[in-house]
């Protein structure tokens, strides 16, 4: 059975930092592509950031470029989201996902998904 857990969200105020992590357990991590998406009150789902499997290239949603960066430890089986500069508009909810396939921006790509964690940013 597959389990993804989400941690390290909380509330910081403008141009402050995070850093997400998600632990995977039940699935060879290293085979997975991994993205992180976000959801605000009010609004849609959308793509942060993913990296391919085998720590391959990754990509960023232009809102967070240059701010936000995605990094995976296999040997942990955990995916990062260290996060910058960090401003309002970045409240949301914070959810990883795990894709067998290549690295995608859409949330139907990825089969598994974490329980989310809330970052909050204060102005």
């Amino acid at each position: 059975q597959v389990h993804m857990v989400g941690s390290g969200g909380g509330l910081v105020q403008a141009g402050g930092s995070l850093r997400l992590s998600c632990a995977a357990s039940g699935l060879t991590f290293s085979s997975y592509s991994m993205g992180w998406f976000r959801q605000a009150p009010g609004k849609e789902r959308e793509f942060v950031a993913t990296i391919a499997r085998y720590s391959g290239p990754s990509s960023y949603v232009d809102s967070v470029k240059g701010r936000f960066t995605i990094s995976r430890d296999n040997a942990k089986n955990t995916v990062y989201l260290q996060m910058n500069n960090l401003k309002p508009e970045d409240t949301a909810i914070y959810y990883c996902a795990a894709s067998l396939g290549l690295a995608s921006l859409l949330p139907s790509a990825y089969t598994y998904w974490g329980q989310g964690t809330q970052v909050t940013v204060s102005s």
